[in-house]
């Protein structure tokens, strides 16, 4: 029997806020539109709203007086979560240590009373997809986390920081997993996490969120490359920051002149990636002067720290083989492309 995955559907949210019965608002109204088969990610801090939101779609939490929840445009606000059809995997697993992997998997399909025959073909094609058919018998007390994390991603479709609990190296191969097979499913997935690199890695597109808010809503190449605010620009990767003031000619700053090609800006000050600079010989054309503040071997690069006389120095990457010691002077060069003024 073959697996055949939901019928992914549109979500919409209009007008949805929450207040918490004490008077605490932590989400401001919000209209969200999720396109069928869209894996979405909802990307912020601790505490800006981001579970409230999934939590609301899921059926887990009524949205105040005018908020509605639609799926492929029906109302299902008043709707409870075992009747929306949709699964969840939260950051402690929530499984049920008194079933097997399977029955755990298979839960859902029997609260939907679906056919024995059926449940059973999409339960093993599930442990398949997974890769733990071999663990379909153990029960949960039975396995090591990266298992039981694979059963719990198995049994849903709306995933909750599914990979916190995760050691590093896990989750790395997770996120593959989880990308390729959501990818296979085709069905609507809303994705919670603070980690910029799931966020990057599984998103269609992405919305971060600051204090019940969103600050912008993207693609992750725009999120990244194009960030509308000062917090979005923080909070997505690593970004330096120069401060001077535009001339003509390009943006004078302590260590040198940046040439600037974008519109006419009152900004004093430029917001670069690490990526975007670089280190250049003695006798190539240059931007900046520094001195090397700090450096560390990270394997496949080195993260320089670079004084250049301002605040905060700036984060170089270097692919070069090559040792850079502290104190040593550098000239860098600022990819123009990539500078940027909020």
């Amino acid at each position: 029997m073959t697996f055949i995955p939901p019928k992914p559907l549109s979500i919409q949210l209009q007008s949805c806020a929450k207040t918490f019965a004490d008077g605490t608002r932590v989400l401001e109204p919000l209209d969200l539109n999720i396109n069928a088969g869209e894996t979405l990610v909802l990307l912020g801090p601790s505490g800006c709203g981001k579970t409230t939101t999934l939590r609301l779609i899921a059926g887990l939490e009524q949205p105040d007086a005018g908020g509605k929840v639609l799926f492929d445009g029906e109302d299902v606000t008043q709707q409870s979560i075992e009747t929306r059809n949709v699964g969840m995997v939260f950051q402690s697993y929530a499984l049920f240590p008194n079933m097997t992997v399977a029955e755990n998997v298979g839960y859902g399909l029997r609260i939907r009373k679906l056919p024995a025959v059926e449940q059973r073909g999409r339960v093993a094609e599930m442990l398949v997809m997974m890769r733990i058919e071999t663990l379909a018998d153990r029960h949960i007390d039975q396995l090591s986390g990266g298992q039981r994390q694979r059963v719990a991603l198995a049994r849903a479709l709306l995933l909750d920081e599914p990979l916190t609990a995760l050691d590093a190296q896990l989750r790395d191969a997770l996120r593959v997993e989880i990308n390729l097979l959501l990818r296979r499913l085709g069905i609507t997935t809303i994705y919670v996490t603070h980690d910029q690199t799931e966020a990057m890695t599984l998103g269609d597109r992405i919305i971060v969120m600051s204090h019940g808010r969103v600050a912008q809503t993207g693609t992750p190449r725009e999120i990244y490359h194009q960030p509308a605010s000062a917090f979005v620009a923080n909070f997505i990767g690593t970004m330096n920051r120069l401060r001077g003031e535009m001339k003509e000619g390009g943006f004078a700053c302590a260590a040198g002149l940046l040439r600037w090609d974008g519109a006419p800006t009152a900004s004093n000050e430029l917001l670069f990636r690490p990526e975007d600079v670089r280190i250049v010989a003695e006798g190539e054309a240059s931007d900046l002067a520094g001195t090397v503040a700090a450096a560390f071997f990270l394997g496949d690069r080195t993260r320089l720290f670079v004084d250049v006389g301002d605040a905060q120095p700036l984060v170089v990457e270097s692919l070069a083989r090559c040792t850079l010691e502290v104190g040593q002077p550098v000239r860098l060069q600022v990819d123009p492309r990539g500078l940027l003024a909020l």
